[in-house]
């Protein structure tokens, strides 16, 4: 009998220190568990992997502030997005057009005010004029396409100092922009965007001429490679100068494909001719359609010492202009072109130079 009272009273023993420890072993978790944030009613318990913003691109894009509407361009393979960086929207439907206005006799007129014109878009007038004012001041992003090709080889030299000279006079530092392209098969940027002139002129100095001509791909190429993909945080202008002789013999795309993507580009293209023979060619017929489409200017200085005189004065063209925003009327986010024309109300003595039209690129 005394050897089971002995053996129940350790048992006793043994259960009572086993509920001691469970007990602390207890208290010991609950104090030294991290407190959880009660879930909201109906929210999951675990937050789902974070996914980018439908408005936002995936991947980070070169920032382009573009110009009124372009419609994708599926040629533009830059990694990013769905969205090709050639895209340009329309700020609320707003196109900006830049123009220059000559007398009767070439000579620029830069005093005017916005009731001395009326502006046609698709041949209706705008909703509303947004701003009007002369521009003679706004930051310059220029391309300087040089034909390269063998048929340019005879002042070749006197182009490249030309326009080394015209960049020197026009891009001032912390606040234009240039690049340089020189072409002949295909376009080779030999200087990137810059304000340094040193180093756009050592872009025009490594230029070689040889080979056959592919004028329009130039074209092309800087206006959707190099402007539409520069960074435009404020009001710029856009401006290339095109030296060459107009024969085109090899480009994929044609004339008329790289005029729509200058004119995508809001770029206005002035065009040199480097045809010596002393009458205009087919080649500067080319020239000047390309001109007059973006509302530029062909030069043809069938003399040597006139090449420097065309550079003088788009340097001159260029702070000599005037800015016009406005609201389209009727207007459709559906891609097609919309021709602009704007136009003196004296038009017996001003004319009026301006691109010819735009895209409605859908949103």
């Amino acid at each position: 009998m005394r050897i089971l009272l002995k053996t129940s009273g350790w048992i006793s023993i043994a259960f009572l220190m086993l509920g001691t420890m469970f007990c602390t072993a207890s208290l010991l978790a609950q104090s030294t568990a991290p407190a959880v944030p009660a879930t909201p009613a109906g929210t999951p318990a675990t937050t789902p992997q974070t996914q980018p913003s439908p408005s936002e691109p995936a991947v980070s894009q070169p920032a382009a502030s573009p110009p009124s509407g372009a419609a994708p361009n599926p040629a533009d393979n830059s990694g990013g997005g769905d969205e090709p960086v050639a895209t340009i929207r329309a700020k609320t439907n707003e196109v900006n057009v830049v123009f220059t206005v000559t007398d009767k006799h070439g000579r620029r007129i830069t005093d005017l005010k916005q009731g001395d014109f009326h502006v046609v878009d698709d041949n209706k007038p705008p909703e509303e004029i947004r701003s009007f004012h002369a521009e003679t001041n706004l930051p310059l992003q220029v391309g300087l396409l040089i034909d390269a090709s063998n048929s340019v080889r005879d002042r070749f030299k006197f182009e490249q100092e030309s326009a080394i000279e015209f960049l020197n006079q026009t891009v001032r530092p912390r606040y234009d922009q240039a690049f340089v392209v020189g072409f002949d098969a295909t376009p080779e940027v030999t200087q990137d965007f810059t304000d340094q002139t040193e180093m756009l002129a050592k872009g025009v100095r490594e230029l070689r001429p040889g080979g056959g001509t592919a004028l329009y791909d130039a074209l092309y190429f800087a206006c959707r490679d190099k402007l539409l993909k520069a960074s435009k945080a404020t009001p710029v202008r856009r401006a290339i100068i095109l030296l060459s002789d107009g024969d085109d013999n090899l480009s994929h795309v044609t004339r008329e494909e790289a005029i729509e993507m200058a004119q995508r580009a809001e770029t206005i293209v002035y065009t040199i001719s480097t045809n010596v023979s002393g009458t205009k060619g087919p080649g500067d017929k080319i020239l000047e359609r390309i001109a007059d489409a973006t509302g530029g200017r062909a030069f043809f200085p069938f003399q040597i010492r006139d090449v420097t005189n065309a550079f003088a004065e788009i340097q001159d063209e260029l702070r000599s202009q005037y800015a016009i925003s406005y609201k389209p009327a009727d207007f459709k986010a559906d891609g097609h072109y919309r021709t602009i024309e704007i136009v003196a109300n004296d038009r017996k003595n001003f004319r009026v130079r301006s691109r010819r039209g735009w895209y409605a690129t859908a949103q």
